[in-house]
């Protein structure tokens, strides 16, 4: 189990998808690793929001956020986050309000700028319903932080009156809502609104300590927070060897290059076919192979652990959300998180 003399640790779950593998197996598999996060004492759970990717089912977080939150009993259960331009305030309010009445007390609604997609998806989306206009962000931030409190929010006409809104009719609690980012944008809206910031550094770790000094530095109090209140994510992958760990590596080494190279993408490589392709690559992929690899915590359980909680030192933060991004090999489960799996258990018992 994680003590507390380790940094927290949390999972943030893009539900990938791997080559073979059915989004009902790929879903089925996250769902049985939240309930593993959950008994081995890792602080929360988060679902990504991402779009038409072969690799990647973690597209409506709300509900798999149900899902988790029905499978496990203490941990908390919450939106890595959702892409708020995607989506109308009242929708997204609506849900995660019926979410806490689901799991009162456990769950986090943590909000993105990003689109999570292609523009072509982005179309898609505006065409199913009254989306966010992204240049609005901050007020629809601000509309949910109303909506999902138990006294809702007023609606003012141009006329005078007002029109009250609950995003649920009784509420007795409310989801603790995140800002989520990798620019100092939303650093510094964070810190204007006063609400706890997440640094998305799994991404590239670019602009770290800027984000976070602009976070720290201009942080305003508010009536949800007193004070700053942030941590870090990380892609991590932990072995009984470091050879092992390694090898579960290149998969996701892989799928990184094909995205900077804007190649076609594909369900995720086992270990196996990630070593059979490598003569396909070329210069240009290895090196950013590479320089992805060196964001990454890749080791033994034991190792992994020590370098997190340094980097947690290094930053000041007392909690870090991990990305288990640990490859398959062939003839692993496909309704089991074999690799992902190991790494929580392995990072809980080193903790």
């Amino acid at each position: 189990m994680i003590t507390s003399s380790a940094p927290a640790l949390s999972v943030l779950d893009l539900v990938p998808v791997r080559a073979g593998q059915t989004s009902a197996q790929a879903v089925a598999a996250s769902l049985d690793l939240a309930r593993r996060a959950d008994r081995l004492g890792f602080r929360r759970y988060w679902f990504a929001e991402h779009h038409n990717m072969p690799a990647v089912a973690s597209t409506t977080p709300p509900v798999l956020v149900a899902a988790a939150a029905a499978r496990t009993q203490r941990i908390r259960v919450g939106s890595g986050g959702v892409m708020l331009p995607n989506h109308s305030p009242l929708v997204v309010a609506e849900q995660f309000a019926a979410l806490e009445a689901l799991a009162p007390g456990r769950i986090d609604l943590g909000i993105g700028r990003a689109p999570g997609s292609d523009p072509v998806i982005t179309q898609l989306l505006r065409q199913s319903g009254t989306t966010s206009d992204v240049e609005r962000f901050p007020d629809h931030v601000r509309d949910i932080l109303s909506l999902v409190s138990p006294d809702g929010a007023a609606v003012r006409f141009t006329s005078g009156g007002t029109y009250d809104v609950h995003a649920t009719p009784a509420a007795t609690g409310a989801p603790e809502v995140w800002l989520l980012g990798s620019s100092d944008y939303s650093a510094q809206l964070a810190a204007a609104l006063g609400l706890p910031y997440v640094f998305a550094n799994h991404f590239s770790g670019q602009g770290l300590e800027r984000a976070l000094d602009l976070y720290r530095s201009q942080f305003q109090p508010s009536e949800a927070l007193r004070a700053p209140r942030t941590f870090l994510t990380v892609n991590a992958i932990a072995a009984p060897t470091a050879e092992e760990a390694e090898a579960r590596s290149l998969p996701n080494q892989r799928m990184t290059a094909r995205l900077r190279m804007s190649r076609p993408l594909v369900a995720m490589e086992t270990v196996e076919q990630a070593l059979a392709g490598a003569d396909e690559f070329d210069g240009l992929a290895d090196s950013l192979m590479a320089s992805a690899r060196a964001n990454w915590f890749v080791g033994t359980g034991d190792s992994v652990a020590a370098q997190l909680a340094v980097f947690a030192a290094r930053h000041d933060v007392d909690e870090v959300m991990i990305s288990p991004i640990a490859g398959a090999y062939d003839g692993e489960p496909m309704d089991a998180a074999a690799g992902r799996a190991q790494t929580l258990e392995l990072l809980a018992a080193a903790g």
